[in-house]
């Protein structure tokens, strides 16, 4: 008997963060990859496919994302590099091992411990990270040394760590560093 429409959502949703890291791993676009994965569970709600299995509709949805993000990068992007076909399937089986609540679970994690960082620190992160600058571009808008801001990104990446460490283990989010 194939999976109701309710199943259905509840599987998509468990293995939502999973499904938007491999789509941002392919379109480096937090919203697109979003809007990609709102158009794979529609997809899926539309009944075309049936899915005797939570496996197999995860199997699915998987394959189907990362289809749809290739054509998004194709159409959107022509000046974007997109990773080898080889690397993004050595990636999938990859994060097929993980379990589907332990990667949740850290990314919920770390959004805790970003939140409890200072501003200031939060914003070299987003800088770094979100918005993919130089670290010679974030020294320059945050008015320190280059190799300020090495040892910064390296204690926040320390203190990062073990705030997800022991959030894991359910302790608090607090981001304990050296003078960030």
């Amino acid at each position: 008997m194939p999976l109701a429409q309710e199943e259905i959502v509840k599987t998509l949703l468990s293995s939502r963060m999973r499904v938007l890291a491999s789509l941002w791993v392919i379109v480096r676009d937090a919203p697109a990859a979003e809007d990609i994965f709102q158009n794979v569970t529609v997809k899926a709600l539309a009944g075309e496919t049936r899915f005797a299995r939570e496996a197999e509709l995860i199997s699915w949805a998987h394959v189907t994302a990362r289809n749809e993000a290739l054509n998004w990068v194709r159409a959107k992007r022509s000046q974007a590099v997109a990773l080898d076909t080889a690397v993004l399937e050595m990636l999938e089986r990859e994060w097929a091992r993980d379990s589907a609540h332990g990667g949740a679970d850290r990314v919920e994690a770390l959004r805790d411990c970003l939140a409890a960082l200072p501003a200031a620190s939060r914003r070299v992160l987003e800088l770094r990270y979100f918005d993919e600058r130089s670290c010679a571009h974030v020294a320059r808008e945050s008015g320190v040394g280059i190799d300020a801001i090495y040892q910064r990104l390296s204690r926040l990446h320390r203190a990062l760590k073990k705030c997800i460490e022991r959030r894991l283990a359910g302790e608090s989010a607090r981001v304990e560093m050296e003078a960030s």
